[in-house]
């Protein structure tokens, strides 16, 4: 039994990247069997789309993501006083990076770091950082709402308000119950005791007080933050979305598919409709783009579906390769400007 549980293969199995991986692999498997599904692809068309693509709208595409950037860490910047906005995107930046080539929990020991060296107590950089993931999964969840209107300026389609509308209703839920923690230590103890002896359940070294003590002090830190930005950041967020969504329409335009083909509500509502799988690793690389070109073929015809993929793949490599060119820049910026400015642990 001893031997078999330290054997090489399980040992290599347990290793933190298999599942993520794993769940990566298939998540590409089942795009590439829905983008087989809806038609013949001709890889060399989509060779051709990606090729089209010009270097002044390959910039423009840039410009794009620092505005993405931007409105994504906004809502960071308020709710970490003395943070402000440009530390903010390269915190942002940084984490994302270092939670994509590092294993858990990387993206964390960079943001603690560069809030030292920039005076900032960790506590109070890591609860606004946790508030800003909180929003994004609000507004995650509240974007197809938006795209099932946005699309229903092109045609109106009962499916998608309804989708729109279920996704929204998880929106106001996330919103809801992170409100109600962080406004009553008594909600917010209960469910940090229930959430203790769900985990206890599993492993059995959890200090439940510990969990009630350490959620109510969080509660009492930032609630205040929260109830002044959290109306404004779910904007914000909710901006940068569809700022993303924005890149692959100019991507589907620069590929030379035009307005009369595939209108814009239908590729911005089909991309806000997807949107919640970005909760898949790497961004839903592989599910979510054969959604979103599913939806847009749908309209504009199978002869589009080559020119289409060619898109989101200029999307892709934009939108996640160009937002790790981002952190690998901001990593060397903050290195370069804080060498030797790590205070004592206080």
């Amino acid at each position: 039994m001893t031997v078999e549980s330290t054997s090489p293969l399980r040992r290599a199995l347990s290793g933190r990247w298999v599942k993520p991986t794993a769940i990566l692999v298939l998540s590409l498997v089942i795009g590439w069997l829905i983008i087989r599904f809806i038609g013949k692809i001709t890889w060399s068309a989509v060779g051709d789309a990606i090729r089209s693509v010009s270097l002044w709208e390959l910039i423009a595409l840039i410009a794009l993501l620092f505005v993405r950037q931007v409105f994504s860490a906004l809502p960071l910047a308020r709710f970490t006083p003395g943070l402000g906005l440009p530390k903010s995107i390269v915190n942002d930046v940084s984490a994302n990076l270092a939670g994509t080539i590092a294993p858990p929990p990387g993206d964390v020991v960079v943001r603690i770091a560069q809030f030292r060296t920039w005076g900032i107590h960790p506590v109070d950089g890591m609860a606004g950082a946790t508030l800003n993931m909180l929003i994004f999964y609000g507004a995650r969840f509240a974007a197809p709402a938006l795209g099932a209107g946005i699309f229903s300026l092109y045609a109106f389609e009962s499916g998608k308000i309804v989708t729109g509308l279920f996704s929204l209703a998880l929106a106001v839920v996330i919103v809801a119950v992170l409100v109600a923690v962080l406004q009553s230590d008594t909600i917010a103890e209960r469910l940090a005791r229930r959430a203790a002896r769900a985990i206890k359940s599993v492993k059995a070294t959890v200090d439940e007080q510990a969990w009630v003590d350490a959620v109510v002090d969080f509660r009492q830190r930032i609630g205040k933050t929260l109830n002044r930005n959290v109306a404004p950041a779910l904007f914000f967020m909710v901006v940068g979305i569809v700022v993303d969504a924005l890149i692959l329409l100019a991507a589907v335009r620069f590929v030379g598919i035009g307005e009369d083909i595939a209108p814009w509500p239908v590729v911005i509502g089909a991309t806000l409709l997807a949107y919640p799988l970005t909760i898949l690793p790497m961004f839903g690389l592989g599910v979510m783009d054969a959604v979103v070109i599913a939806s847009i073929v749908d309209v504009a015809g199978v002869e589009y579906e080559s020119a289409l993929v060619g898109a989101t793949v200029v999307w892709r490599v934009v939108t996640l390769g160009g937002t790790l060119g981002l952190g690998a820049l901001a990593m060397a910026w903050w290195r370069a400007t804080t060498r030797g400015n790590v205070p004592d642990d206080e």
